[in-house]
């Protein structure tokens, strides 16, 4: 027989022994005796010896010998050597009453290694990869690659308490990294594993305590993992002075890296739903938060604030919807309770915990007898240190490099992070709503079972009042109010208006994985085959061997659910080129590309209606596809798509791909010679526009829409009988009222009234009335609005402008911005008419002089129309300041007769050659062609006017209901 053949037999043999002699006293005996001899070498490896642990206690078990989780953390704490005697007194001084658990044991005895091999004392090199893939959060019975019955928990990643970090432990220290949230960029202070090196001063890197260090080279590195995979990390900064390798996890999510969702339970059941509204607590606690009793609380008063927890988080990659950048805990040790506060700088740490304590001792009666935390600077520079000296509180601050020892507060963090981005991933929310998510996270652990606290309620056990949960989720009933003012709409504020269950909304997924595991991952791959087929069969590449010296671009898939016209959905897969990767110079030169102006829609528009025209529409499939690129680029092979047998060549860009930054300019520049090559001209027989579309299709993968019915969110509504076109946003209208809680607001007559005067006066003044006003979405309802305004209402340029003067400190101006939500809100359905009148061009000009009460300038106001309705208008403040209200006419004048000659230079080149062009104004100084000025449109554009002037002024340029 072969060797391999007696092995195999061997194997099979004493595989029978084992099984029969399994249960046998002696192997019993053997075992116990293998375990209590178990004994940690000094400088062995901490990984090696709890995988042996885990071993043998994993034998006994099969053999029904288990051992209850005390019994098997304080076997580990007493295996541990001599040098360990230490850490094994701290814990046992710090436990209390508690039960050890073995995965804190576990878990701390690894984060002391790691304290140790970086000041210097020796324990080992690590040997054992623990890599922690980020995931949904879901139940264990749901887990699709469960533990065996008898594994332990060691198998799972181990996670370091300093830090929101996970350890990468890879065959020596060279090769040990910390995915770090906090970092700004990948870092190592070892030369020798950077490829690709280029040396330099690349500015300075800023510790938590303040210390500097040089950046002094940059490169590639690579990571081999146990599974074969390598992983290439790209502008790794090289630290000389650094002790550890840090991976950012804010530079890998900008490098399009994926957090894969798996899906919890079906969306109907009661269980997964309240899983989601408890912020993703886990099964056991839902079960203890189901069979709590009502007992009466305890009272636990004499001991509130004899000690508090805190830790401050920081700083997130990106900033919060208030600008907050850091979060600081306070968690009080006798009932858990944990309070969130939000800072913008490290700064702020002192004033923030003087609040706190006000509030806490105001609520109370009570002393902040003892405050924990670690060595931050923030804990103990600026006064913090006096300021809880002359208070009579004492300060317990950690000994450097073991977090441990203010491990409520450091676990606290970590499950507020966990639970925060559960949330905010699930509801599908950018990671600027991080703050929000965080603050949610922290109240419902408020109100979920507690372990320390025998699984009462931390909520309950502070205020000594029952708490419900169900109770405290409320609907604002705005019926009740006439609208709902837009500084309620603050980072703890959850919208609700025009907002559906999260059930019924169709969510799009953010990954290639993701689209695999959506419900409707069928309708995804059929959208990513098409979209592929589509590259094919434009030759956009070919597969080759990436070039010495040259980067493969790196790509990502793009999700997106199209509504219809006929109210079906489209499911759109888009492959998109990460174009931020691209260097200028290298993989492009020239990026401009001409883009449409609304004045030129709605002047083709007004002539379509003019003279009856056929307006049709196309779409052209993957047009950026069709550009055909100058320069050599590389990129990786889609995910999903990549060639069995040719997984290592690379696809050689023939013809332009979404995200790259030549893209738009390569379209158009294709575009337009086609146009010119076939001899395109003005037709208004449909036979020649059938026959142009043809020729398009022909050219171009195009998917004909037929008559024109909406353009960038504006509805195209024709009736050729009376020869009128509609130009409406009244869709948009409703989308911005909802999503700023308008629905049921009070309509009003005008948009900005004639009384009503803003200055910077009116701004904020306090530093609480700035903090509150920086966290109410005004810039955002400002922006909607504009869009309205610029595309179909000229109606509310006047107020639009006059109140996006205070973006940066909105004060009364607020109340600005909820008047034109509500004066939109009864003019839903106004709109531009096109009547087909005629093609003659009428300008019309004004000029409110020293209207601005801060600066005394100007407002320019112009509006010209087309057959009576208006194309192009403007509201805007002077540059200058002028002397008098001639002057003031004459600069509104100049800036109006610009807008004109373009106009009629347009119209020119279509064909439409115009007579001499007449510029009104109800200024007799001006040498204009005079109006009246109770005729003139544009005081609408200049000043606030009464409801009867802006009918007027609406109706004289075709703004109609």
């Amino acid at each position: 027989m072969k060797a391999e053949e007696w092995a195999l037999l061997d194997r099979q043999v004493l595989g029978v022994i084992r099984l029969t002699l399994s249960r046998s006293a002696n192997n019993k005996v053997h075992l116990m005796k293998k375990l209590f001899n178990l004994k940690m070498a000094e400088n062995a490896s901490v990984a090696q010896h709890l995988n042996e642990f885990n071993t043998i206690t994993n034998q006994l078990s099969s053999v029904e010998i288990d051992f209850d989780d005390e019994i098997r953390a304080l076997i580990v704490l007493a295996s541990l050597p001599n040098s360990w005697e230490a850490m094994r007194m701290a814990v046992s001084n710090s436990t209390g009453k508690e039960k050890l658990k073995y995965n804190d044991i576990r878990d701390l005895i690894l984060a002391e290694e790691i304290r140790r091999r970086d000041a210097g004392e020796t324990s080992g090199s690590g040997s054992a990869l623990n890599l922690e893939t980020r995931g949904r959060g879901h139940f264990k019975r749901q887990c699709k690659s469960p533990k065996k019955k008898n594994e332990d928990d060691s198998a799972n990643a181990v996670t370091e308490e300093v830090q929101d970090a996970l350890l990468l432990a890879v065959d020596s220290p060279l090769d040990d990294w910390v995915l770090d949230s906090g970092a700004s960029f990948h870092t190592t202070p070892h030369r020798e594993i950077i490829q690709n090196y280029v040396a330099g001063d690349f500015g300075k890197v800023y510790l938590a305590d303040g210390s500097a260090l040089d950046v002094v080279g940059l490169g590639d590195v690579r990571i081999s993992l146990p599974n074969g995979s390598v992983w290439l990390l790209e502008k790794v900064r090289h630290i000389p002075d650094l002790r550890r390798n840090l991976i950012s996890v804010g530079q890998l999510d900008d490098e399009g890296h994926a957090i894969l969702f798996v899906g919890v339970a079906d969306a109907s059941t009661d269980t997964s739903l309240w899983h989601r509204r408890l912020g993703h607590m886990s099964e056991k606690g839902m079960k203890m938060f189901v069979k709590r009793k009502t007992t009466r609380i305890e009272d636990t008063e004499a001991e509130k604030l004899e000690l508090v927890h805190t830790d401050l988080w920081g700083p997130s990659p990106v900033a919060s919807l208030g600008g907050s950048r850091y979060y600081i805990t306070f968690i009080d040790d006798s009932s858990r309770k944990v309070w969130v506060y939000f800072l913008k700088n490290k700064s702020d740490v002192f004033e923030t915990f003087k609040k706190w304590k006000a509030m806490v001792e105001t609520e109370t009666g009570l002393k902040v007898k003892c405050l924990r935390s670690d060595n931050g600077g923030e804990y103990i520079d600026g006064g913090f240190s006096e300021y809880c000296a002359a208070q009579g509180i004492r300060m317990e601050k950690t000994i450097p490099g073991t977090p441990q020892q203010n491990g409520v507060a450091e676990r606290m963090n970590r499950t507020l992070n966990e639970r925060a981005r559960s949330m905010r991933l699930h509801a599908g929310l950018p990671k600027t709503f991080w703050a929000d998510a965080v603050s949610t996270a922290a109240y419902l652990i408020n109100r979920g079972p507690s372990v320390p606290m025998e699984f009462r309620l931390p909520e309950e056990v502070w205020s000594g009042k029952e708490v419900s949960v169900v109770s405290d989720v409320t609907e604002i009933d705005q019926k009740k109010s006439e609208f709902v003012n837009l500084d309620e709409l603050t980072e703890s504020t959850v919208q609700k208006g025009g907002e559906e269950d999260k059930e019924n909304v169709n969510s799009q997924p953010e990954c290639y994985d993701e689209a695999l595991q959506d419900e409707n991952s069928s309708k995804w791959e059929l959208a990513m085959k098409d979209e592929m087929d589509s590259l094919l069969g434009n030759q956009t590449w070919e597969l080759t061997e990436l070039p010495v010296g040259k980067k493969a671009l790196h790509n990502k898939w793009v999700y997106r659910i199209k509504n219809e016209h006929d109210g079906s959905k489209r499911y759109k897969a888009r492959l998109v080129v990460k174009g931020f990767q691209q260097k200028e110079g290298i993989d492009y030169t020239e990026i401009f590309s001409p883009v449409v102006k609304m004045s030129t829609i709605r002047l083709v528009l007004g002539m379509v209606a003019a003279e009856n025209l056929h307006l049709e529409q196309l779409d052209v499939k993957t047009a950026f596809l069709h550009g055909d690129l100058e320069e050599d680029l590389y990129m990786i092979q889609p995910e999903g798509f990549i060639v069995q047998g040719q997984e290592n060549l690379v696809c050689k860009l023939r013809k332009s791909l979404y995200g790259l930054k030549q893209a738009p300019r390569q379209w158009y520049k294709k575009f337009d010679n086609f146009m010119h090559r076939i001899g395109f001209k003005r037709w208004s027989d449909i036979e020649k526009i059938n026959n142009l579309k043809k020729q398009l299709s022909k050219q171009f993968a195009m998917k004909d829409l037929g008559a024109a019915k909406q353009i960038l969110g504006m509805r195209i509504i024709r009736d050729k009988a009376n020869g009128t076109l509609k130009l409406s946003q009244s869709e948009y209208v409703k989308k911005v009222l909802s999503r700023f809680n308008m629905n049921e607001a009070k309509p009003v007559s005008t948009p900005l009234g004639s009384h009503f005067k803003l200055s910077k006066e009116q701004s904020p003044k306090t530093e609480e009335e700035r903090d509150h006003m920086s966290k109410v979405p005004y810039a955002s309802a400002i922006g909607s609005l504009m869009y309205a305004m610029v595309c179909t209402r000229p109606d509310i340029a006047h107020a639009v402008g006059v109140v996006s003067r205070f973006m940066s400190r909105p004060g009364k101006a607020l109340g600005g911005s909820q008047v034109d939500l509500r004066y939109l809100k009864g003019s839903l359905d106004t709109c531009l008419c096109f009547t087909g009148a005629s093609l003659k061009l009428q300008g019309y000009v004004d000029a409110d002089f020293a209207g601005d009460i801060d600066s005394r300038k100007s407002t320019t106001g112009f509006v010209f129309t087309l057959g009576g309705t208006a194309i192009s208008w403007a509201s805007n403040l002077q540059k200058i300041v002028t002397l008098s209200t001639t002057e003031a006419e004459y600069v509104a004048a100049t800036e109006a007769g610009k807008e004109m000659i373009w106009l009629h230079g347009f119209l020119d080149e279509l064909g439409k050659k115009q007579e001499m062009g007449i510029l009104h104004s109800d200024n007799k100084l001006v040498i204009l062609e005079k109006i009246c000025g109770s005729k003139n449109p544009t005081d609408m554009l200049t000043k606030g006017v009464t409801i009867e002037k802006l009918k007027l002024c609406a109706a004289s340029i075709g703004l109609l209901a």
